[in-house]
Formats: C-alpha cells, sequence, structure tokens
C-alpha cells in the first residue's frame, strides 16, 4: 500500500494535471525576490528525502538563479586581448543548485546549509528550494538525528562542497 508521499510523488508525474499549476507559480514567482522564506516545502516529499522536519529550528528559502554561463571578473582591459579574457561568459564547474546553496548561505550566516532540491525552472530562472537548519536552536541540539550539524566541522558547509549538489563539482 502505497504511503501519502508516494501518491505525491505520482501526481506530480502526471504532465496534464501539473502544467497549468506550475505555470501560474511561475508567473508569481518571478515577481518576488531572489530569495523567499517558505513556510512550507513546494515539494513535502523530496524535502523530507533530504532530511527535512516540520518543526522549529528547520527553514526553507527559495532561491531564484539566473540561468546560463555565469560572467567572469574580468581584470582592467588596458593593453590586453579581450578574447583571451572570456569576459563574456564562462561556463562554471559548479552547478546552479551548489551556487544557489552558497548564495544562501551568505544570505542566512547564523543557519546551515541541509541540502536542496529543484522546484522550477523558465528559459531565464531556475529556482531551487534550501532546507536550512538553525544549529543553535534548543530543539535542534536535543534531536539525536540532526545535532551531529552542531559540531564545529560542519560550518559553512556549502561553502567547502559538502552539500549533495557540491559533492558532485568536486
Amino acid at each position: 500500500m502505497k504511503g501519502l508521499y508516494q501518491h505525491l510523488k505520482k501526481t506530480r508525474k502526471n504532465r496534464k494535471t501539473m502544467k497549468e499549476m506550475m505555470r501560474q507559480r511561475l508567473i508569481e514567482w518571478r515577481g518576488q525576490e531572489r530569495f523567499v522564506k517558505v513556510e512550507k516545502p513546494t515539494k513535502p516529499d523530496r524535502a523530507r528525502e533530504l532530511g527535512y522536519k516540520a518543526k522549529q529550528g528547520f527553514v526553507i528559502v527559495r532561491a531564484r538563479i539566473q540561468r546560463g554561463g555565469r560572467d567572469r571578473p574580468h581584470y582592467l582591459r588596458k593593453a590586453r586581448k579581450p578574447s583571451k579574457a572570456g569576459v563574456k561568459r564562462f561556463t562554471t564547474k559548479q552547478s546552479l543548485q551548489a551556487i544557489a546553496e552558497q548564495r544562501i548561505a551568505r544570505k542566512y550566516p547564523n543557519m546551515e546549509v541541509l541540502n536542496s532540491y529543484w522546484v522550477g525552472q523558465d528559459g531565464r530562472y531556475a529556482w531551487y528550494e534550501v532546507i536550512l537548519v538553525d544549529k543553535n536552536h534548543p530543539v535542534i541540539k536535543s534531536d539525536p538525528k540532526i545535532n551531529w550539524m552542531c559540531k564545529p566541522q560542519h560550518t559553512r558547509r556549502a561553502f567547502r562542497g559538502l552539500t549533495s549538489a557540491a559533492k558532485k563539482a568536486r
């Protein structure tokens, strides 16, 4: 017998039911800020697979990242050949998901990135929901399944390539 989250996953795979709802979501999300704190995860089944629990100390933030290559930070242009600079665009070694995790980690310095997952994309942007954990929250410290994050070796995980998305680019 299937559980609730398996039914949710099956419903999401049905393209006809999700297409219009996803279209409406993307229209709404385009008008919002780059980082939006979300009350509940858009994909609760995926969030729980990655370690999210609906309890104090867990926060979900949706990040909007521009798709495509990145602009390279360029040097002084005096007496240099522009074609060798790669100033226009270059392909990063990290995925957009890992970049989203790092940007959110900078935005919320008191939180630690647990994991993230894809929630949508259009021609210009990709959206990811990042699961953050407040290491100093008493509920997190007392939970034996997640209090490993309170140890000092788990600081700045997103920047050291310790999240799932960042591990793929190491």
